[in-house]
């Protein structure tokens, strides 16, 4: 039976130490952790602007990108400013409704950015196993038919996590937080009461979305390659692969890092809790900040486009 003495009864505030075992050189981290940022930002804004005012991308392909990118803006921006503030100017403490909120957004928008992976991955499959029905498949309803969906999902699913929390533990052992951001299974974990509700439901809410999403994401690649592969010509082989290329490097690198924090917080409790902080971070941070760069890359359109903002020349 869990014993209530010595608890903290309905916290009004949690503190958040930032990287545990690295307290002192956090100012130092924060200084790559920003650079990321601000690169995410300007990148993914430039993309925004880009897909927003150039109609030969208003595609399905491009709208997709510019839900993401301004899906990786929104998530940045409810983490890192907290966090810097954390690690430069020694301000833990984060209100509980407030910590909530964070947590909240955060699941939420992880949430969004799978379902419009997912989205990327069903549209490179219908244009390149049928492209003759794309068009019709992807119309415009379609679209905001997805945007809604993946949005609501997530909203949907995510919002109980809140209601378990603030309804059903009540008395924390401490208000210490070991985390830089508020995370659903670090303020779990602080409860004295029973959490298994809350880790069942945490498990859930996973498998619902990031395992839905990367079973069909898996599947649509493997019927792509298995397409690709059979087409005659090698120049044709090549170029719709080439496609896919950028979507590959987002998909790897969103879902390995996003496992791996997963697991670790649930069975990982012989990492050392630094390493497992830091890559938590990371996930969240290193999307955004390589995915305009990625697809700035690869993707010819959007890498001709960033030359011309800033490399255009005015012939007279």
């Amino acid at each position: 039976m869990p014993t209530f003495n010595d608890s903290v009864f309905m916290p009004s505030a949690f503190i958040l130490i930032g990287i545990p075992g690295l307290e002192s050189v956090q100012c130092w981290i924060g200084i790559p952790f920003s650079a990321m940022y601000l690169i995410g930002v300007i990148g993914n804004s430039l993309i925004l602007v880009i897909i927003k005012h150039e109609n030969s991308l208003h595609i399905p392909m491009y709208i997709f990108l510019a839900m993401l990118a301004a899906t990786d803006i929104a998530l940045n921006t409810f983490i890192l400013p907290k966090m810097l503030g954390i690690f430069w100017f020694h301000l833990p403490e984060i209100s509980f409704d407030a910590c909530l909120l964070q947590m909240w957004l955060i699941h939420s928008f992880q949430a969004i950015e799978s379902g419009i992976l997912l989205a990327m991955a069903l549209d490179r499959y219908v244009a390149i196993c049928i492209p003759l029905r794309h068009a019709t498949i992807f119309s415009q309803q379609f679209l905001t038919h997805i945007g809604l969906g993946v949005t609501l999902r997530a909203t949907i699913l995510t919002i109980p996590s809140l209601g378990l929390i603030k309804c059903c533990l009540k008395h924390y052992r401490t208000t210490v937080v070991s985390h830089s951001y508020c995370e659903h299974m670090a303020i779990v974990k602080l409860a004295i009461e029973d959490i298994r509700v809350n880790k069942i439901y945490g498990l859930f809410v996973a498998f619902a979305i990031l395992g839905f999403d990367i079973i069909f994401i898996t599947l649509s690649y493997v019927q792509i390659f298995i397409t690709v592969f059979q087409l005659p010509q090698k120049e044709a082989r090549f170029k719709a692969f080439n496609t896919c290329i950028a979507h590959i490097c987002v998909f790897l690198q969103f879902y390995l890092l996003a496992f791996f924090s997963f697991f670790t917080h649930r069975f990982g409790s012989h990492i050392p809790p630094y390493v497992h902080i830091l890559l938590s971070n990371l996930y969240l941070l290193v999307p955004p900040f390589l995915n305009p760069i990625v697809y700035g890359v690869k993707t010819k359109q959007i890498c001709d486009h960033v030359l011309k903002v800033f490399f255009f020349k005015k012939v007279t």
